[in-house]
């Protein structure tokens, strides 16, 4: 039997590469504040994270919770969007997971959890948080609600610490500290299936980032926990890059 996964956020970046990428790998449900639209045979339903209620009707007869909906801004607002979707969103979608009898939550954390460690080498995964916004500490409190439902309630709970996800503007301009935390979208949706695959882990933080060849994040623990084996590297992606960009503007 396909292994049912909830994705909330379906509708985001990080989601819409994911539900291309394993559209029959799994039985899907996607959910979103807007309901996603796609060429598939996968359900999609309305969810706010903010009220128990929708998170518990989501869940309901999923395996796996994929958690990637809130507010992914660095610069967002406390009161305005954080506390409601970072924070009650949060506590909501594991609530509901567990009251509906879901195996697994995977919560997009974030790598600003750590964002006050000097560049000079990589995070590990066991190091104490160091959040530099509030953002950051509202994915502090996502790490600790995921270990609190873990450990205190038998939910299994693997929390990924993304970095720079790709997209356009990270290839318009070097930024070693951006390159250094990168991930590529087929290293994410590896390091997404992995951590829906993997048996017998109670609770994890683990490390998205591809192989760079300097990295923010040391992704040891990730490659030995889960089996992730990333094929990209910023560097060489962002050369690689720059050199046909030349190419064009010469032609």
């Amino acid at each position: 039997m396909q292994t049912r996964v909830l994705v909330t956020g379906a509708a985001g970046r990080i989601g819409s590469a994911f539900v291309r990428d394993v559209d029959e790998w799994y039985v899907l449900r996607l959910a979103d504040r807007h309901i996603p639209t796609y060429q598939h045979d996968h359900e999609s339903v309305l969810l706010h994270i903010e009220d128990l209620e929708s998170c518990q009707a989501a869940c309901r007869g999923m395996d796996v919770v994929m958690h990637l909906a809130g507010d992914p801004s660095p610069q967002a607002d406390f009161y305005d969007s954080l506390l409601q979707n970072n924070i009650v969103g949060t506590y909501n979608l594991f609530r509901a997971a567990k009251d509906q009898g879901c195996r697994r939550v995977i919560f997009a954390s974030s790598i600003w959890t750590v964002g006050d460690y000097t560049p000079e080498r990589p995070v590990m995964t066991d190091v104490p948080v160091r959040p530099p916004n509030m953002y950051a500490v509202s994915k502090c409190f996502g790490e600790a609600v995921a270990y609190y439902f873990a450990t205190a309630e038998g939910l299994s709970s693997i929390a990924i610490r993304i970095g720079s996800y790709e997209s356009d503007w990270i290839w318009r301009q070097r930024d070693d500290a951006t390159l250094r935390g990168f991930i590529s979208q087929r290293d994410m949706c590896q390091l997404l299936t992995k951590c829906i695959e993997i048996s017998d882990v109670p609770f994890a933080i683990v490390h998205g980032i591809s192989d760079n060849q300097w990295k923010r994040l040391d992704i040891t623990t990730t490659r030995e926990l889960l089996g992730y084996q990333p094929q990209d590297d910023a560097f060489q992606l962002f050369e690689t890059y720059h050199q046909h960009s030349i190419e064009e503007e010469n032609r």
